[in-house]
């Protein structure tokens, strides 16, 4: 059974490793070496994440299979002041995709954003990533096209993608 968990700052070994796991399999084709290290420690490193818990900006959970961690995800209800919930983060084990779980997942993501009033899911997605098959498979639409310049030379190159709930 797929459930959610709320994280907490104890957690973040836990995320920093399925980070490592996921990143290098999801954007390895996509970002340079140097891109993916760089971008890795801005998000993920253990200051960037304490940051990230106490500024409470964006609620992590940890994604359980039963009682195994699988994987994680960030979400913001509220997203710039509006009715919508923002999915920052969203990560499973290489060896738990494909079975369903990512869709659970983002149901669960709703039932938390239905509970905060939300009317819409947000997420960016890189405009060379295979998850944007996904989340249009589950009802998501690009709604715009963005570069974000995050600093070192280095651009995201995403899709803002939304779901009206």
């Amino acid at each position: 059974m797929i459930s959610l968990s709320e994280a907490t700052i104890a957690n973040l070994k836990t995320i920093q490793e399925i980070a490592h796991l996921t990143w290098p399999l999801t954007y390895g084709e996509i970002l340079s070496k140097e891109q993916l290290d760089y971008m890795l420690n801005l998000i993920y490193s253990d200051e960037a994440l304490k940051t990230q818990f106490e500024k409470k900006e964006q609620l992590f959970y940890l994604i359980l299979d039963d009682e195994t961690t699988v994987g994680f995800i960030g979400i913001e209800h509220n997203y710039k002041n509006g009715f919508v919930t923002r999915i920052h983060k969203i990560y499973l084990l290489p060896e738990t995709q494909g079975k369903g779980i990512g869709k659970k997942v983002i149901a669960e993501i709703e039932k938390l954003a239905f509970e905060k009033k939300s009317i819409a899911l947000s997420l960016n997605v890189n405009r060379f990533n295979n998850a944007l098959r996904f989340y249009q498979k589950l009802g998501f639409e690009v709604t715009d096209e963005v570069n974000i310049d995050i600093g070192n030379g280095f651009l995201m190159e995403d899709y803002v993608m939304e779901k009206r709930l």
